[in-house]
């Protein structure tokens, strides 16, 4: 009897959450390991962490600034995943957001109960207008989104450095690469937290129900699988992919206005801090559910966090990059070896 390794279509659900916990676990000690290598603790080091996060009310405000812009990237990229398109462009989307929901504050006189409402607006449809064309390349002539959003980035940067340093710059001299402190702002829902948090964690709950009990729902989870089986069974998949990539822009746009809303107060070059670049791991740890996010999010989070107190041990931000990096390459690892178990061959003769 001989023992053979065979691969399956699909990993199961228990062995595909088994592959990413050991991976998490793997990637940090693999992390611990390099660090003690170094010279330093990182026994100490984590629980120093751990207590500066969760310890206090003010870490406790942090991670949830923190948490807040995670969540709408990740959900951004989980959704564009539900239909097999990948939105690398969330970063550049959430920097549009951001300037559209700053544009409104700025120049839209009105009362707060209108402009944030407008502002919401603006940033979504912002967002959602950045992915258009990446949109319609991949819906029509089947270019690839890739790179057409990874590229859309760095117009959406130079953009949004450029208004802050030039045309919308603060003009009391104050502040040098910003625009003025924005007259209106999302109201404050626990400490320093905004309600951008709240409503980040109703998206994800929202889009959890429409994904696992909607027709939209399921056509869309049809149509990212099998788009052949699926345009058979006379599901509009054209459709439904400019949809969903419309929506996963609108997501990374509204991360944007409640980020220059909320958090910052103002817009200013790099506002985004890699929020963007850091959603696509946070989906792709999520396996692209919604829910899932909420977890990535917080894992990231924490992460972030912990690497503002590890610069105080005298580590770089490289190394909570490198984290980063270990993590998803376990993931990815992980992933695959979650396809495969082993099976009993009876010998012949």
């Amino acid at each position: 009897m001989n023992l053979h390794l065979q691969r399956l279509p699909s990993a199961r659900p228990g062995m595909a959450f088994g592959a990413r916990v050991a991976a998490l676990v793997l990637a940090l000690l693999t992390a611990a390991a390099v660090l003690a290598a170094a010279g330093f603790a990182p026994l100490d080091l984590a629980a120093q962490v751990l207590r500066s996060t969760f310890g206090s009310r003010f870490g406790l405000e942090d991670l949830g600034l923190l948490l807040t812009p995670l969540i709408y990237t990740g959900l951004a990229v989980a959704v564009g995943l539900r239909i097999g398109a990948w939105n690398i462009g969330a970063e550049g989307q959430f920097n549009i957001g951001a300037f559209c929901a700053a544009g409104v504050a700025l120049f839209v006189p009105g009362p707060v109960w209108l402009l944030l409402p407008l502002m919401m607006v603006a940033g979504a449809m912002g967002g959602a207008l950045w992915i258009l064309v990446p949109t319609l390349a991949r819906a029509y002539a089947d270019v690839s989104e890739l790179i057409t959003t990874l590229l859309l980035n760095f117009v959406a940067l130079l953009l949004v450095y450029f208004v802050a340093t030039g045309p919308w710059l603060d003009p009391s001299g104050h502040a040098l690469a910003t625009t003025a402190r924005l007259p209106v702002a999302v109201p404050e829902f626990w400490g320093i937290v905004h309600w951008g948090f709240p409503v980040a964690v109703a998206l994800a709950l929202l889009l959890a129900v429409v994904f696992a009990f909607s027709r939209w729902g399921y056509e869309v989870r049809i149509s990212g699988s099998n788009p052949g089986a699926a345009r058979y069974a006379g599901i509009p998949v054209t459709r439904h992919l400019i949809g969903v990539m419309l929506l996963s822009g609108a997501l990374a746009g509204l991360g944007g206005m409640m980020e220059v809303a909320g958090t910052v107060g103002r817009l200013q070059g790099g506002i985004s801090n890699n929020y963007g670049y850091l959603g696509i791991m946070v989906a792709v740890l999520a396996r692209a559910a919604p829910l899932g996010v909420l977890a990535s999010a917080l894992l990231m989070a924490v992460i972030l966090n912990g690497g503002i107190i590890l610069q105080t041990q005298g580590l770089t931000t490289n190394t909570v990059l490198a984290v980063t990096g270990l993590i998803l390459l376990f993931s990815a690892i992980g992933d695959e070896l979650a396809h495969y178990r082993v099976i009993r061959r009876q010998e012949k003769g």
